[in-house]
């Protein structure tokens, strides 16, 4: 019997390396709200987000279902950081009053700049390599009601220039890379180690492919 080099923990939360995304919904008076996530995961077409129950953005999906999930670079990290103690809830929730502020115009808090949607309401965030014009189809109470998992289905990509792979629809995974949420610290891609069975993309990725 080898010795376990494993400990039992528990930690304050499980942040484990997720994506950050900037989700923008349309408010009750026509106006838009923007909120930095770190619980989101895509499954085909669908994308499901993880959201609190006090949030105004599940308060907005509940009632006016488009959203544009923009995923952030890691260069947008301090933009990212200055929208998290921000909430466009007015009055502040009594669950978030001792941490976060109200800000109706969290575009300007941030220095984001919004981009008309081609196919949905709320607009994009312009600095965002990649944005996912969609629609709220379910949304699902749990954690004994603290939390709503939100399930979304894509309508529309866009996606900048430069990460995707020329003459494709392919997004290069040599050029794009995410910012990453580790622990409540943000991080970006560490350099590729190899790709799957599955990929479109291998030997026609990254710079050195282009030359030519």
């Amino acid at each position: 019997m080898t010795n376990d080099t494993h400990r039992v923990i528990r930690p304050s939360i499980l942040y484990f390396g997720t994506p950050v995304v900037l989700l923008t919904t349309e408010n009750g008076d026509g106006t838009f709200n923007l909120a930095p996530i770190s619980s989101a995961w895509a499954l085909g077409q669908s994308v499901v987000l993880g959201l609190g129950r006090d949030s105004r953005t599940v308060r907005n999906l509940a009632e006016r279902p488009d959203v544009v999930i923009n995923l952030a670079s890691p260069d947008l990290w301090e933009q990212v950081e200055r929208l998290a103690p921000l909430t466009g809830a007015d009055p502040v929730p009594e669950s978030k009053r001792a941490v976060y502020r109200y800000e109706p115009d969290k575009f300007a808090a941030a220095g984001l700049t919004a981009r008309p949607s081609r196919l949905v309401r709320p607009p994009r965030v312009d600095e965002c390599p990649l944005q996912l014009e969609a629609r709220a189809v379910a949304l699902t109470p749990g954690g004994g009601g603290d939390f709503f998992s939100v399930e979304c289905e894509v309508v529309r990509v866009h996606a900048a220039e430069r990460i995707v792979v020329p003459g494709t629809h392919h997004v290069d995974p040599g050029e794009w890379s995410p910012l990453i949420y580790n622990f409540r610290h943000y991080h970006g891609l560490a350099p590729e180690l190899g790709h799957g069975f599955r990929s479109e993309t291998a030997g026609n990725t990254g710079t050195p492919a282009r030359v030519g």
